[in-house]
């Protein structure tokens, strides 16, 4: 992507994600029709030109529902999940797909009942673009279709999540905050190189920093040494990518610390990219920025699959839902 998002406030990032996803608006599948929440987004979706909608569900009462809500959804394609056509279409290309694992064609029938799953294969099959869940599924339920069949792309080992952390005048991107628990340093390394592409398509300038409790030589340690790891192998990966660590939050983050444990480093005091060591202290540190400071959270961004899935928390406001269309849509363009 080489027009920027701009970051003078979190609301024009918002502004300008959706500015982005509406100049070539892509059709989006969504699972969870019967939840409130994804049919308001749905409305605001429809209404601002950002993406084109699919529904699955059964017409009228979801059509019933967007009319006591107040709701136009007249322009969402609404798609029954016991379409004949459709399901023995999807459930065919399943158990093609798992055939080596077993699936019947029966087995393969009862996966397609699940919204996930037969959203899942409406982007393989490439009658929709991307797909957004997680306002009712779990994670676990909205990614493992992902995982078995649009697979991850070529020369990356391992599906991430970051968040786009929108800040008063700058955006930057945290990962992994969503998906591995307790990666290796060869899936932080492909970590770090899918949340730099992220942060292009975005348009934030990616700064990569390898995040430890300790900064450049200072420190030792099994943790320590695996993100010195995690940095030669990100650096051999994508060798003209700026990427620093081991390294402190403090030293990535701030220029005065970073003049004093780290001169010299292109990355130190302008970090853009932050990839933590783990699931905890991704998912807590993109938590209480949140919540501590007004960021915006915008994500998780699935990274490193071959077509765009992205999950919601089930906590997610309607807001959250149209944001993460909207990126869906972006990330579908490419």
């Amino acid at each position: 992507m080489s027009e920027s998002i701009g970051v003078d406030s979190q609301t024009s990032f918002e502004a300008k994600l959706q500015e982005l996803a509406r100049a070539n608006p892509r059709t989006i599948v969504l699972p969870e029709s019967g939840e409130d929440r994804i049919l308001r987004a749905a409305n605001t979706v429809l209404r601002t030109g950002i993406a084109k909608l699919i529904l699955l569900g059964k017409a009228d009462p979801i059509r019933a529902r967007a009319a006591e809500l107040g709701l136009d959804l007249s322009a969402a394609r609404v798609v029954d999940l016991d379409d004949p056509e459709l399901v023995a279409s999807h459930s065919a290309e399943y158990a093609r797909l798992r055939a080596a694992k077993g699936v019947t064609m029966e087995q393969a029938v009862q996966k397609m009942r699940d919204g996930s799953y037969f959203g899942t294969m409406m982007v393989h099959l490439g009658l929709a673009d991307g797909m957004v869940s997680g306002a009712v599924n779990t994670t676990a339920n909205t990614i493992r279709p992902s995982l078995e069949f649009i697979k991850t792309k070529p020369g990356v080992s391992v599906v991430s999540g970051s968040f786009l952390m929108a800040l008063g005048d700058r955006v930057d991107v945290y990962a992994d905050c969503a998906v591995n628990p307790n990666p290796t340093p060869e899936q932080v390394a492909d970590i770090a190189v899918s949340t730099a592409e992220t942060a292009t398509r975005f348009g934030v300038e990616p700064r990569v920093a390898i995040l430890s409790y300790s900064t450049g030589d200072s420190g030792a340690g099994p943790t320590v040494d695996a993100a010195r790891e995690a940095t030669r192998l990100t650096r051999q990966k994508a060798p003209g990518l700026p990427v620093e660590g081991p390294i402190q939050f403090d030293a990535a983050w701030d220029p005065v610390v970073a003049k004093a444990k780290l001169p010299g480093s292109p990355v130190a005091g302008k970090a853009t990219v932050f990839i933590f060591p783990n699931l905890d202290a991704g998912n807590i540190a993109y938590k209480a920025v949140q919540r501590t400071s007004g960021a915006v959270a915008i994500g998780p961004v699935l990274q490193g699959l071959n077509k765009p899935v992205n999950d919601l928390s089930r906590g997610a406001l309607v807001r959250d839902i149209v944001n993460t269309i909207a990126f869906t849509c972006v990330q579908a363009q490419s």
